[in-house]
């Protein structure tokens, strides 16, 4: 690939993920050049790449390849016409060496129990029931009054806590209530009883609950191949250039309306871009202290927070372990959250078949201990974890490596959404050439879908040489769950608002807890 000491382009791009990949994609489809700077000298994708060991693939976090938006099943079946494969949908609870439901059924979770902790459950749910707590504030507070303390402690406080660094006690209970909808512990019991006396024939879920999808499609090595081949589109279109291993320095206004986007490789050569537009996908506390000149709203961008993980992959001599694609760890003497089964994702993803590949996802923030563990140590802790489990014996583990994914969730506590307003609102009015997209660009816990439409959305802008959409429209009353049919909704000729199809993909953004209103406040 050509690397110039300088270059100018229609448009510079910051980040070679999902949300920059499409935009330099469409740009170079309609005849604009563009210059695209990613830090990672190997992948593409971001944290829908695919990192590759050993001939052995891991997929970030998983990502399936659903949308509800036509528009975007459509960009990905062009960008990847003949490598999609159809993928059974599996996913359970793991808890104490048995296998729970996910979601969660009721009267299942009981049953494997056993007799003397499930009547201490239903005992714990009938004391809820019949002294609740009058003043629900939190999490802790909401789940308790619905299932009891003993299923709330097996079944919601371990994982929750795992993922999210902080306790439920501090956690909003209108979070709770959008995560655990339409679950009743009595109606579920019911329903055992009449099913056992041969009354009830419906489906055993103990609960109402919209259907998730039983399959989903995947790339057969990993999403990092969809990413792959939209970077290899936008070179191989003439208009296009991804600079890998250069790490955004400084985006300055150069005082006409445009930008000089500088980037170094990590032999310290500086690379210098002039553009007419700049897409941003970084976080927008790094853009925020990399802009020129410096934002008012800088402050409020350098107080966003963000959640990381790591993934420790191990390869273990054993042909299948279990055949979920993952399983969520409700266990307090492990440090791990959920552990991924890659050849679940697609066989070709672990080239040895007398080898299980699985990748086990520890959440925490960078920085704390569990980040800065050498790769040996984390091998060996999930090693050790595995056999804690009952999952793996230790002498089956012939080898591990370890992928560290920093700011993977954004984190949204109590002051986030004016932190990331102010800083929007500045930068819309006084640089209406820099346009934010994806996840931590606009600070939005998101789905690959919302991150490629974002992108999509911003394409219209420039081309239209004016924000006719606006990129942070979530339609709040459609609901997203991945039910229905794959790309069921129709395009409607665009319009200034974005149509019902664009909405499908911009109501993905997902639900996060947020921290209970401090009562100063209100």
């Amino acid at each position: 690939m050509r690397k110039s000491d300088s270059c100018t382009v229609d448009v510079a791009i910051i980040g070679a993920g999902p949300a920059g990949l499409t935009a330099g994609y469409l740009l170079t489809k309609r005849g604009l050049s563009v210059a695209i700077i990613e830090k990672d000298q190997t992948y593409v994708g971001g944290i829908s790449r695919t990192v590759e060991h050993e001939g052995y693939r891991f997929d970030i976090g998983g990502h399936r390849f659903f949308s509800k938006s036509k528009q975007v099943v459509d960009l990905w079946n062009e960008i990847l016409p003949d490598d999609f494969i159809q993928r059974p949908r599996m996913s359970r609870i793991y808890y104490e060496g048995k296998f729970y439901s996910y979601p969660l059924r009721a009267f299942e979770a009981l049953w494997n129990l056993g007799i003397v902790r499930s009547t201490l459950c239903m005992l714990s749910f009938a004391q809820a029931k019949a002294f609740p707590n009058r003043n629900v504030k939190s999490f802790e507070d909401w789940t308790i009054n619905q299932f009891g303390q003993k299923l709330y402690s097996i079944f919601f406080k371990t994982y929750t806590e795992k993922v999210w660094g902080m306790p439920c006690d501090e956690m909003s209970a209108d979070w709770a209530a959008q995560r655990i909808k339409g679950l009743s512990l009595w109606g579920a019991v019911v329903d055992g009883l009449k099913r056992s006396l041969g009354l009830n024939k419906r489906p055993n879920d103990g609960m109402q609950t919209k259907t998730l999808l039983e399959t989903f499609r995947y790339p057969r090595l990993g999403p990092g191949m969809m990413w792959d081949a939209a970077r290899d589109k936008i070179v191989a279109s003439g208009k296009g250039e991804v600079l890998m291993g250069h790490a955004f320095k400084q985006l300055a206004a150069d005082g006409k309306g445009g930008w000089r986007l500088s980037a170094s490789d990590a032999d310290g050569q500086e690379v210098v871009i002039e553009a007419a537009h700049a897409i941003s996908s970084a976080p927008m506390r790094e853009l925020a202290a990399r802009l020129h000149p410096l934002p008012a709203s800088s402050l409020e961008a350098s107080r966003l927070r963000y959640r990381d993980f790591l993934t420790v992959a191990l390869k273990i001599r054993s042909e299948e372990l279990f055949p979920d694609n993952w399983i969520y760890i409700h266990d307090s003497k492990v440090k791990v959250g959920r552990i991924q089964n890659f050849r679940s994702w697609s066989p070709e993803m672990v080239p040895d078949e007398s080898v299980a590949c699985v990748g086990l996802e520890y959440f925490c923030f960078e920085g704390d201990a569990l980040w800065d563990s050498t790769d040996d140590d984390l091998v060996a802790l999930a090693t050790r974890e595995m056999a804690i489990l009952g999952l793996v014996s230790p002498d089956k583990v012939i080898g591990g490596v370890v992928v560290r994914q920093e700011k993977a969730y954004p984190v949204y506590d109590d002051e986030y959404a004016a932190n990331v307003d102010a800083m929007r609102t500045e930068l819309e009015a006084a640089h209406p050439t820099l346009h934010l997209v994806g996840r931590n660009g606009m600070h939005r816990y998101n789905n690959q879908d919302h991150a490629m439409m974002t992108a999509m959305l911003t394409v219209e802008n420039i081309t239209a040489g004016a924000r006719i959409y606006d990129t942070w429209c979530v339609n709040e009353d459609a609901e997203y769950h991945e039910a229905g049919d794959e790309g069921a909704e129709k395009v409607i000729p665009t319009r200034v608002a974005v149509t019902p199809d664009q909405a499908a993909a911009l109501a993905s953004v997902r639900d996060v807890p947020e921290r209970i209103v401090s009562s100063k406040a209100a």
